[in-house]
């Protein structure tokens, strides 16, 4: 049984059920669908991966300037592409990356990559992202925190400031969501795209594609933001992300942000990581995973400080080995975009921002997420139905966290398929 076109999702239950509302007329619940069958899991799975070798692209400016009016030079910045470009151009969606992503959402660049792309569970051949159907666009950031991958095109910080021919370091001007978009329109442009069927983002990517909605109402038909909100309310604010700016900053081989070619602040970075390790988990995860379990049972922490819990061995290990691979003053820049971030900025509000909003929204929230708590998703799908527009709000079940976002995007995957196939 199908949604008919007025009806609009409220939510998901645990077992996968969707909880159906009359969205456009009285909030009238019309029926309810049974539970999903056939979910699909294990992200990494060689299986699930998309059917194809992924290339990485660059797109390449002259200048281009920014909301600020600052011009950066030689601009450049990676994407892929999934899916094969219809003769008319008019199948085009765009995926946008989370905080600390890439345009890797999919697919593999070698047979011997151990996993595919964050998103690979939900894009491909007869998945929601069908690229039997869609041509799948997903490129990079300015100022991306994975600047020394060789896989990842960005202009930022470590780059060579053609004025200077040294890294810009801190002198690098600062970057917000809009330009990120307005970039992204840019690299549309030059490959001819007229218009997108939908736009789709995790997290910092769901800031995109609500961005997307407000500048651009007239290109884009859908929008999916998961796990994000119209703007960055003050407590994430003040934790995690300056907290994590200001663990790099009192590094002492931070150095103002002039490290490059010496020791650089890989102690504070690492507690950058913790920070926003943890925020981005759950309580619930962390008790199932870890509990109060010592690292060492031979090892008691009431003896010594040296003597940790499972948990604080764990998150420092993740948080050192990101710390290892991540450029620190990009890692400042793009937690200083998500302190930015607000559709409303240039706007009396962001109310009245999302008047401009045109394209049906479909926001994905999670119960347990710490960052973007699902009363961010229903105050933007309030304002947008108190003016006549159609937005619905899906949830995620699950005590993952923020993170449930990428890790279990497919159960809501047919809702997913359906909201861009059938509305």
């Amino acid at each position: 049984m199908e949604p008919s076109k007025e009806e609009g999702w409220e939510g998901v239950s645990s077992d996968g059920g969707w909880r159906m509302a009359n969205a456009m007329k009285e909030g009238k619940m019309k029926r309810i669908i049974a539970p999903l069958v056939a979910i699909l899991i294990l992200l990494a799975s060689h299986a699930l991966a998309y059917d194809g070798i992924v290339k990485k692209q660059v797109f390449e400016l002259p200048e281009f300037t920014l909301v600020s009016g600052k011009v950066l030079k030689q601009v450049r910045i990676g994407y892929e592409t999934y899916g094969t470009l219809s003769p008319t151009r008019d199948n085009v969606i765009l995926i946008c990356h989370f905080f600390s992503g890439t345009s890797h959402a999919a697919g593999k660049y070698s047979p011997e990559d151990k996993a595919p792309g964050y998103w690979d569970a939900i894009i491909g051949p007869g998945k929601p992202f069908d690229t039997d159907r869609y041509f799948i666009i997903s490129s990079d950031t300015l100022t991306n925190l994975n600047a020394k991958d060789p896989n990842v095109i960005t202009t930022g910080p470590a780059s060579i400031n053609p004025d200077t021919g040294r890294p810009y370091g801190m002198t690098f001007p600062q970057v917000t969501i809009r330009d990120f978009v307005r970039l992204q329109k840019k690299l549309l442009e030059s490959l001819g795209i007229p218009h997108l069927k939908a736009v789709a983002g995790l997290s910092m990517g769901g800031n995109q594609a609500l961005e997307w909605a407000v500048t651009y109402p007239d290109f884009v038909d859908k929008v999916i933001p998961v796990v994000t909100a119209s703007r960055t309310h003050p407590w994430v604010v003040i934790t995690p992300l300056k907290v994590g700016i200001d663990a790099i900053m009192l590094d002492p081989e931070w150095n103002k942000g002039d490290y490059y070619g010496k020791e650089e602040p890989l102690d504070g970075l690492a507690l950058a990581f913790k920070e926003i390790t943890a925020t981005a988990r759950s309580q619930a995860w962390a008790d199932k995973s870890f509990g109060r379990r010592w690292a060492d049972p031979a090892r008691d922490p009431y003896e010594s400080f040296e003597h940790k819990f499972l948990v604080e061995q764990e998150i420092d290990k993740i948080a050192y080995t990101r710390a290892k691979v991540t450029d620190a003053n990009s890692y400042i820049y793009m937690a200083r975009v998500l302190i930015l971030h607000d559709v409303g900025y240039g706007y009396s509000s962001f109310e009245e921002a999302l008047k401009r909003v045109k394209a049906k929204v479909l926001m994905i929230s999670t119960p347990l997420d710490l960052f973007y708590p699902p009363w961010q998703s229903d105050e933007v799908v309030e304002v947008i139905r108190q003016n006549r527009g159609e937005a619905w709000h899906l949830q995620i079940e699950s005590d993952e966290g923020h993170v449930a976002g990428t890790t279990e995007i497919q159960k809501v995957g047919e809702e997913i398929k359906r909201f861009l196939n059938e509305r």
